[in-house]
């Protein structure tokens, strides 16, 4: 009896109760895995239906809203800890609702299922309680079903995709061949930092402005042959354009309205976590094929010239068979256009942000040197814009 009176008071300072028990409560902590925002951590623990479960997950980590989660640091979950008495979790937690702790019951049950507990709070006594359960237990936080650029199409079945600008807003479905497959497609840099600049005819040149027009075609290909495509990279204003000098701005947002952050790392966590939160939504309506695709342009001494090339992650046996598909598309292409038919484009592994935190397969593409007079024609000619979106799509999708 002693000896069972000594394991409850541990498991009590352990784990501790709600009511009455003022500073004494705990909740359970989880370390952030690889990829994880915020959104995709509650999901792993069935807790983001809930609006007061993220509040409450701010309020205990001390973060602010949208902040990046920090890889192998541990974070405190809106999940209550109570020692079970053996009995009910009724009489565990000090409730009478029978539905509620039926849920409660089967809430503990399928993290077990889950492998997110390695014992049952039968066996060790410890009783997980969602936050949400005791405060908020209605879901006020809706999955949507995988959503096109412009949601509104859904309603009025128009096809029109305001991101493409109002000569291109119009984009015709083609065909449906790529229905059920989700893009992302990240233009390099934008807002704050314009990332590689140059000057051509005594006008500054800018990689995002020229990456972000790319991205767009390639985007509007996509949705025309009936793919979920989401543009991470936003310019409202821009949308495609013409012509060979495209004005450097720094209005860019990233997807959901997400204003960038000054700092460099926080930025590049900002845009993995959207993606990563996108990549489980869609992952849990059963989507298998998702594709990030990361568009770039290099910058290299004036004299040197480099061809179109691909960069993937060394983890990722996936990345690497899609830049070497693409690679070859490319090298076919040059081919057909290019005077000799020469293409000095490779494929290689760098240990590259984008390619290592994002959850979705990944590739990397760089489309010219910015500050090769040559290379520069490859960007600020339209028609080989649209050539590099074409091509690229087709490296993608085949």
């Amino acid at each position: 009896m002693f000896r069972c009176i000594i394991i409850m008071l541990l498991l009590w300072g352990i784990a501790g109760g709600l009511y009455g028990q003022g500073n004494s409560v705990k909740y359970y902590r989880s370390e952030a895995q690889r990829g994880d925002g915020v959104y995709s951590l509650l999901r792993r623990f069935a807790l983001d239906k809930y609006s007061c479960n993220f509040e409450t997950f701010y309020k205990l980590n001390k973060m602010r809203k949208n902040a990046a989660l920090t890889v192998g640091k541990t974070y405190s979950l809106p999940i209550l800890l109570y020692v079970f008495d053996g009995k009910t979790i009724r009489s565990s937690i000090g409730i009478d609702d029978w539905d509620r702790a039926l849920s409660i019951q089967k809430y503990n049950e399928a993290m077990l299922d889950e492998r997110l507990r390695k014992e049952s709070f039968k066996s060790d006594k410890i009783l997980w309680v969602p936050y949400h359960q005791l405060n908020c237990p209605e879901p006020d936080l809706d999955i949507l079903p995988p959503v096109l650029n412009n949601p509104e199409e859904n309603k009025a079945g128009d096809r029109i995709f305001p991101i493409f600008g109002a000569p291109y807003a119009y984009t015709p479905l083609e065909s449906s061949r790529l229905k059920g497959r989700v893009f992302y497609i990240s233009s390099g840099h934008g807002g704050v930092d314009p990332g590689a600049m140059a000057t051509r005819g005594g006008r500054s040149i800018c990689e995002d402005e020229y990456a972000y027009d790319v991205s767009l075609r390639l985007c509007r290909k996509l949705i025309a042959h009936g793919a979920t495509t989401y543009m991470v990279v936003r310019d409202e204003d821009d949308g495609i354009r013409s012509g060979e000098y495209l004005e450097c701005d720094k209005d860019e947002k990233l997807w959901g309205g997400v204003r960038m952050v000054l700092q460099q790392k926080a930025r590049l966590f900002q845009r993995s976590n959207i993606i990563n939160e996108l990549y489980e939504k869609h992952r849990l309506q059963g989507v298998k094929d998702q594709l990030l695709v990361e568009i770039h342009i290099d910058s290299r001494s004036h004299s040197e010239r480099t061809d179109v090339f691909f960069y993937y992650h060394s983890s990722s046996d996936e990345g690497k068979e899609l830049a070497e598909q693409m690679h070859q598309t490319l090298k076919t292409k040059y081919k057909q256009y290019r005077s000799g038919g020469y293409y000095h484009g490779t494929v290689s592994s760098r240990d590259l942000h984008m390619l290592r935190e994002s959850k979705p397969n990944s590739v990397y593409v760089e489309l010219a040197n910015i500050r090769n007079y040559s290379d520069q024609q490859r960007i600020v000619l339209e028609s080989n814009r649209q050539l590099l979106a074409n091509w690229l799509f087709e490296g993608i999708t085949k």
